[in-house]
């Protein structure tokens, strides 16, 4: 561990000033070039690739799931890259831009006297071996897939020697106008990133101490900066950094992690003036960030290759639990809008229908086109026999409820047909019990469907499977949640409308849903 960062190390009296350390940091650029030839690292990469060559999705999912897929893809691309990232965060006035500024030895981070300069994420690639920049006016668009934020990314391209790649992220204030979501996507950036750089300017605030427990809650090594050194006397300096170490972050950072740095000091020097008199004069001195630089390349040296793999793993790990929800909820919609189409379906051709014989047998025809369209929805495709041994459990789980839509649609159905034989005898009179029993028929054949397509979607989401419990204590589950009487209320709102026997009405459907 270098003893650099020690307070005792510094004296106040000492220049700000920046000696050499590019052989050094030459050294670490061209050891995370060797990363590709890292087990690990490559185990990592083979992982992320097969994972993205298994994802079953659907053109509808692959849409609604884009910002997961390209956030991982992107990671890949940065582990196959080597690039380690750095992000910066603290409170508005702390100097984070300018000690990144003071890190790459140019100004390539926006720094302004107004609070809240950075209002979006820049990035700049850092290499001290490259004197000259070419900037690059690239502008893309970072989706937070929680929460739903876009912020405007910037990155400047530097020229590097090796295909490795140190990257410095900027962030904007964490309590700046719009500070809860900005802190969101602060959030969503420090996930991304293998080290943090949590910037301080004194005495830790009741915010600085909020976020710097969040921040620590990711897992990620984390260096507490003490910036603006230049403005305290030497006894202050020492004290305050006291403080910090034995008080604000005792139980969350080791005293090696933290770090002080003068970014963009002011330096006093007595100005003799025309005439013999002397004058106090200010000005901006060398940027001091020497002790931040070392403990840098310090941590890159030990664990450089272990950060690059192990949090691009960790951070995949949790997008692949996004991607995974995401998808599971995209399939139940689209299987639920499935089952209640052919709800419909079944029930419009049963009240249609005047023969009782025929009912039976298309509507057990209608639920085996269901189970097979469920089970290409799921990526688990069966054929129709296949679909009538589910069929079969499923009915064996329903026990008497089954049998109870069997004899109601016989009966009902019996009564249907008597009805709509009379209806020529009768002059007509006998239409309107014809309709009212039709109607009743279609309701009870509705409710059976959609209770055999939950159930049926219970078993494919679980791979085809009752999951821990046994198929009837699954079944029973599903039907207790089941509303019937709403179901039945829905069922004939909708089939009345699509019959055209009443106009209608957005009051036709119950607000509650099923």
């Amino acid at each position: 561990m270098s003893d650099h960062s020690s307070p005792d190390h510094r004296s106040p009296d000492r220049p700000l000033s920046a000696p050499d350390t590019s052989d050094e940091w030459d050294a670490v650029i061209q050891d995370l070039g060797r990363i590709e030839t890292d087990l690990q690292h490559e185990c990592s990469q083979q992982f992320l690739r097969r994972f993205l060559r298994r994802l079953d999705l659907t053109e509808r999912e692959n849409y609604e799931l884009a910002p997961s897929l390209t956030q991982l893809r992107e990671m890949m691309q940065r582990l196959e890259q080597s690039v380690v990232q750095i992000a910066v965060f603290g409170l508005v006035g702390r100097g984070k831009s300018s000690i990144l500024n003071a890190l790459l030895g140019e100004v390539k981070f926006t720094v302004d006297v107004r609070h809240g300069e950075t209002t979006g994420v820049e990035r700049s690639p850092w290499s001290p071996l490259a004197p000259v920049s070419h900037p690059s006016a690239e502008t893309d668009v970072q989706a937070n897939v929680q929460a739903n934020v876009q912020a405007r990314v910037n990155r400047v391209t530097v020229p590097t020697t090796t295909q490795a790649r140190i990257e410095l992220i900027d962030t904007p204030g964490l309590d700046e106008v719009a500070g809860e979501q900005r802190t969101i996507l602060a959030q969503a950036v420090a996930k991304q990133a293998d080290l943090i750089l949590f910037v301080v300017a004194g005495d830790l605030t009741a915010i600085e101490q909020a976020a710097l427990s969040k921040l620590r809650q990711l897992s990620k090594p984390i260096l507490l900066v003490f910036n603006k050194i230049d403005q305290y006397p030497a006894v202050d300096r020492a004290h305050l950094y006291a403080t910090l170490r034995d008080q604000r972050v005792k139980d969350v950072l080791s005293p090696d992690d933290i770090v002080m740095t003068a970014a963009h000091p002011l330096v006093t020097e007595v100005v003799m003036e025309a005439g013999g008199r002397k004058r106090v004069k200010r000005r901006r001195g060398l940027p001091d960030v020497v002790a931040l630089k070392l403990k840098i390349l310090d941590i890159l040296q030990r664990d450089g290759k272990a950060l690059v793999a192990l949090n691009t793993m960790l951070y995949a790990d949790e997008v692949n639990q996004q991607i995974l929800s995401q998808k599971t909820q995209i399939r139940d919609r689209a299987a639920n809008e499935l089952i209640w189409s052919v709800v419909m379906v079944k029930a419009i051709a049963i009240a249609l229908n005047p023969i009782t014989v025929l009912d039976v047998l298309s509507g057990a025809a209608i639920d085996v086109v269901m189970v097979v369209a469920l089970s290409r929805l799921y990526g688990i495709p069966m054929t129709q026999q296949s679909a009538l041994n589910l069929l079969r459990s499923i009915a064996l789980g329903m026990g008497g409820i089954s049998v109870s839509e069997l004899l109601t649609t016989l009966g009902l159905g019996s009564l249907k047909s008597a009805l709509g034989a009379a209806i020529p005898a009768t002059g007509g009179l006998s239409l309107a019990p014809y309709v009212s029993v039709a109607i009743a028929q279609a309701g009870v054949a509705g409710v059976s469907t959609y209770a055999i397509g939950q159930i049926g979607k219970h078993y494919l989401a679980n791979g085809a499977s009752w999951g821990e419990h046994s198929p009837k204590a699954a079944i029973r589950t599903i039907l207790d949640n089941l509303d019937e009487a709403s179901l039945l209320y829905r069922i004939k709102a909708e089939l009345e409308t699509r019959l055209q026997l009443k106009p209608a009405s957005p009051k036709s459907t119950p607000s509650k849903s099923v």
